[in-house]
């Protein structure tokens, strides 16, 4: 017999156990969760004959667990090449994001190809779906549509349209009477989720789940929801830009650093294959004050163009130092480096600094962009417009070398970039530039701006301009 010690208290939230009464969960840190509750008792289990015996894996018929495409190359790019057969994905994402769009993208697409899908909802009614599918041109007669909010008349769809995907939208909408508690609980969820996790394996059917957030952009439920499913997929966007990106946190079956970048439009979602022109801006003369760098997000280089403005500042009034899209902490480092490396005159400057397009760049590699931008508009002096500058900046004025250099630079090349400033490679490194692009290697922040003259002039205001 196996023996577990007693535990009166239980976490509502993770199912985390305590011997007496605590204001916070020992494992999800959440407050006022536990509440009073015995643990289920372990019995003795008896071991009873396989059904099928094992075999080994050299044996096993790979074939049974090839990809399908969904039809949306972006999504099938983070999923590694498609649905397996029999994968559970989860899509997490905040209100609004465009969750249950994109899926019933993926949904129509996967029925055109002649396989059947069925898409089940608790959130909507049949004809709201049919709505939202007539505006973005998914209807098609091999997707089929449910609206139950019970798993086992869900489970009954199944067996009956017998797809070969299955969407469920939204995880906390579903519930079970066999099961205590309300839809969206720790105990629903687990177990709605187990259910589908089973009967996906049994059929070799895919399925896509969406799952909530929470307000501090978590997933919604207990943990057990994250480890029960083989593939977890985060949409994550800003209400004030179209510009969404899918970001895998989990894969069993595929690279687990891989990013898809959509875009919403009024027609519904749409790929976004190249997204680097979102986050810049083509100027047919160079302007002061901006630069643009290349930031990876997965294993995908994207450009992103940063822009700085400086202004006098009020006289007896503390400069104003506002970042957008930026890292507020690693902005104030840059403008302490250039005032004490550079000699900039910023101590009695207003600065502002920002993103192109609503792109959030917080990489140290951008360090070296930001530098370039501020010094560019402190001096109110432009540079070659096909310039990418790339290298995080240290706290001596010195440039640190950059992952995947090689990968960014090509990335620059491709989209017509000549010029790219650069740290010095350390000691054995070997880096192959790209042969269309000249590559000024850098070894501080000095020598960065000096080789785009931008270094203060003798003129008295650090401008070039004598003073009148």
């Amino acid at each position: 017999m196996v023996k577990q010690a007693r535990a009166s208290y239980r976490c509502t939230e993770c199912g985390w156990t305590s011997v007496r009464w605590v204001g916070r969960c020992g494992e999800c840190q959440t407050w006022g969760s536990v509440a009073e509750g015995d643990a289920p008792k372990l019995q003795t289990v008896t071991a009873t004959a396989p059904t099928s015996r094992a075999v080994p894996i050299s044996e096993v018929d790979e074939q049974a667990a090839n990809r399908m495409l969904t039809g949306v190359a972006e999504l099938d790019r983070v999923l590694g090449g498609g649905l397996v057969p029999g994968a559970v994905a989860l899509l997490a994402g905040e209100p609004g994001v465009g969750k249950s769009t994109l899926l019933l993208e993926v949904a129509a697409k996967w029925a055109r190809g002649g396989r059947r899908t069925l898409y089940v909802t608790g959130e909507e009614s049949p004809a709201q779906v049919r709505l939202r599918a007539t505006r973005t041109g998914n209807v098609t007669d091999d997707l089929y549509l449910a609206a139950e909010t019970d798993l086992g008349i869900v489970l009954g769809h199944i067996e009956e349209v017998q797809p070969s995907l299955l969407v469920v939208d939204s995880v906390q909408t579903i519930g079970t009477a066999e099961t205590e508690g309300s839809p969206g609980g720790v105990s629903q969820v687990r177990e709605v989720t187990g259910a589908l996790v089973r009967v996906a394996k049994r059929r070799g059917m895919a399925t896509v789940i969406i799952g909530h957030v929470t307000k501090d952009g978590a997933i919604a439920g207990p943990r057990l929801l994250e480890h029960l499913v083989d593939v977890v997929l985060s949409f994550e966007g800003d209400r004030h830009s179209g510009f969404r990106m899918v970001r895998a946190t989990k894969n069993r079956y595929g690279p687990a650093d891989e990013v898809g970048c959509f875009e919403m439009v009024e027609a519904g979602i749409v790929e976004v294959p190249d997204p680097s022109g979102l986050f810049t801006t083509r100027h047919e003369e160079p302007v002061p004050g901006t630069c643009v760098t290349v930031t990876l997000e997965g294993r995908r280089p994207l450009l992103a163009e940063v822009q700085a403005l400086v202004a006098p500042s009020p006289q007896q009034v503390p400069p104003r130092r506002v970042t957008t899209g930026l890292d507020s902490g690693r902005f104030q480092m840059v403008l302490a480096v250039l005032s004490r490396k550079a000699g900039l005159p910023l101590s009695t400057k207003d600065v502002y600094a920002s993103t192109v397009g609503g792109a959030r760049v917080d990489e140290p590699p951008s360090d070296l962009a930001l530098a370039v931008a501020v010094a560019s508009a402190a001096l109110d002096r432009n540079f070659p417009a096909k310039v990418v500058a790339l290298g995080e900046v240290g706290l001596a004025g010195d440039l640190r070398r950059v992952p995947g250099l090689e990968r960014r630079l090509q990335e620059a090349a491709r989209l017509g970039f000549t010029t790219a400033v650069v740290p010095v490679p350390g000691k054995g490194e070997r880096v192959d530039f790209p042969s269309t692009m000249r590559v000024v290697q850098a070894a501080t922040l000095h020598e960065a701006l000096a080789s785009l003259d931008l270094r203060p002039r003798r003129g008295g205001d650090g401008t070039g301009r004598t003073p009148s």
